[in-house]
């Protein structure tokens, strides 16, 4: 029997990857690779169905590199491309981001500069008919907005929007563009004093983002900052070297990689910069992971700022992408990272993938999530800051300077049946809508709309009677005082949203964080004297 093609591209990769994971193919018995290529003579011989030659081979790379670690992965073109389009910083469309609301899309607000700015959108906006077609309904899901709604640059699609207060339906023609993806969620005044940045991935964008939020916080009086990585799963190496190169001294080193097949390789900060002398607080939680990672770690390691959270995730390996001929990748580890002093913050995964990524979940069953005193750490992984000789711990993630418990006060569960509903969202959006021009012109700014707006007991009673009327939501324990609370503090996020803009729904949530209030508390105290913080 003539051997398959698809056995031999199989066979081909499989030279591939050991070349790769640095394994001479020498070493590769000719007795092995005859196991193989017969095992897959039978699979195509006498499998009960025909095969997709396609699905094969890619099932087969999956597999391999599952076995070899938990980021090792395969990528075909397409998934490869929609993983890219968050790092690279910019996609084609037509610039709006959107809510499915009642099987509606609803302009959350349309990007800034975007194509659907330009042309007079507004949050709030229901996309009722694409290209004609009607645009609303069962079908439309994420999927089908992006279907519709993205495209190549210069073309053109066209919206019919129900506005409220607008007699008829409107009609716009967007002509499909460039649209930015921006790394920094927001940037504001903590205090007169206190500058607050929030990063959401380490992309090509981030650096320049982040020296125009420096600049601009500075202009309004910042003398430190708060970097904010919660939830912030990474991104390019490269991009958080050069972050922390804005913050340390000339020549320290930033962080050092190493693999089996990779040489040690340091990296240094230069004497660029425009943030190497002012208090610096990092915030991280679980969810921040790898490039988040690097940059706390340095920030921590030569005691130039303070960390503020809860252990990050542990993501110390990096992966490096091989081009597959048919533009799908592997990305492949290929080296651990460790910190200035050494540290390795990669956590255990030889316990197989599922049991790796369950651990979140079992950090909370643990209790290490609302309490400290749950983590211990062999002396093995103590390790000490290079200028103060700080203890610090490696082994899994950034354990932080001071530690934040994650807040478990338990909440009805009318209210997070509220939030997984969206009605918070939507009742947002709807009661700005309503109100804009009033609200447009009592709040000048986000700081005014701070100090100035309370949501009072008749607008939550507007909420549970619009959840009850819209959604048969019905809250049975009225008296809940924490949820009436939480109530209030997310819809006046949710205005403010849909008011101003994201970065307005950030810094009003910001007013009530634990770790945001412990930030601003260390900077604005004698910790950093204390604990002999350079600043």
């Amino acid at each position: 029997m003539k051997t398959p093609k698809c056995i031999i591209r199989l066979l081909t990769l499989t030279i591939i990857l050991v070349s790769l994971s640095a394994t001479s193919f020498s070493q590769v018995s000719q007795q092995q690779m005859e196991k193989l290529q017969r095992a897959l003579q039978f699979i195509e011989f006498a499998y009960i169905e025909e095969l997709d030659d396609e699905k094969l081979v890619e099932d087969a790379i999956r597999g391999i590199l599952r076995e070899l670690d938990p980021h090792s992965r395969y990528l075909s073109a397409d998934e490869l491309r929609r993983a890219n389009e968050p790092l690279e910083g910019s996609f084609e469309g037509i610039g709006i981001q959107f809510d499915l609301i009642q099987d509606t899309i609803t302009v959350v607000s349309p990007i800034p500069g975007g194509p659907s700015e330009k042309v007079g959108l507004m949050p709030g906006d229901k996309i009722v008919y694409i290209d004609g077609e009607e645009a609303h309904g069962s079908k439309v899901t994420n999927e089908y907005v992006q279907q519709k709604l993205r495209g190549e640059r210069g073309t053109e699609v066209e919206v019919s929007i129900y506005r409220t207060g607008a007699p008829e339906l409107l009609d716009f023609t967007i002509t499909r563009d460039q649209i930015p993806i921006h790394s920094v969620d927001a940037a504001f005044m903590a205090t007169p004093e206190i500058g607050y940045i929030k990063i959401n991935r380490f992309a090509r964008t981030t650096l320049r983002e982040v020296r125009e939020a420096i600049r601009e916080l500075k202009s309004e009086g910042m003398t430190d900052l708060i970097v904010d990585l919660n939830y912030n799963s990474g991104g390019y190496l490269d991009v958080a070297i050069d972050l922390a190169d804005e913050f340390l001294e000339r020549n320290h080193l930033i962080v050092y990689t190493e693999g089996h097949a990779a040489p040690k390789q340091e990296f240094k900060s230069t004497s660029r910069g425009n943030f190497k002398e002012g208090k610096v607080v990092v915030l991280v939680n679980e969810g921040s992971a790898s490039a988040s990672e690097i940059f706390a770690g340095a920030i921590q390691d030569w005691d130039r700022g303070l960390v503020v959270g809860r252990r990050s995730f542990g993501k110390g390996l990096v992966q490096r992408p091989f081009e597959l001929p048919d533009e799908s990748a592997i990305r492949l580890t290929t080296a651990q990272y460790h910190t200035p002093t050494g540290r390795s913050i990669q956590k255990p995964y030889d316990e197989g993938t599922d049991q790796y990524y369950a651990d979140l979940s079992n950090r909370l069953s643990s209790g290490e999530l609302v309490s400290p005193e749950s983590i211990t750490f062999p002396d093995s992984l103590k390790y000490n800051t290079k200028v103060n000789e700080r203890v610090v711990y490696g082994g899994g993630g950034i354990m932080p300077d001071f530690f934040i418990p994650l807040d478990t006060a338990g909440v009805s569960d009318y209210y997070s049946r509220m939030l997984r509903r969206g009605i918070l969202n939507t009742f947002g959006i709807e009661y700005t809508n309503h109100n804009r021009a009033e609200l447009s012109e009592q709040y000048d700014n986000v700081t005014d709309y701070i100090e100035n707006f309370h949501v009072d007991e008749a607008l939550i009673g507007s909420l549970r009677a619009y959840a009850a009327d819209q959604h048969d939501l019905v809250d049975v324990e009225e008296g809940d005082e924490k949820t009436v609370e939480y109530m209030k503090q997310q819809l006046k996020a949710q205005i403010a949203r849909n008011l101003f803009d994201f970065s307005a729904y950030i810094q009003v949530v910001m007013q009530h964080e634990d770790y945001f209030r412990e930030a601003v508390r260390i900077i604005e105290d004698d910790t950093f004297d204390r604990l002999q913080i350079r600043y």
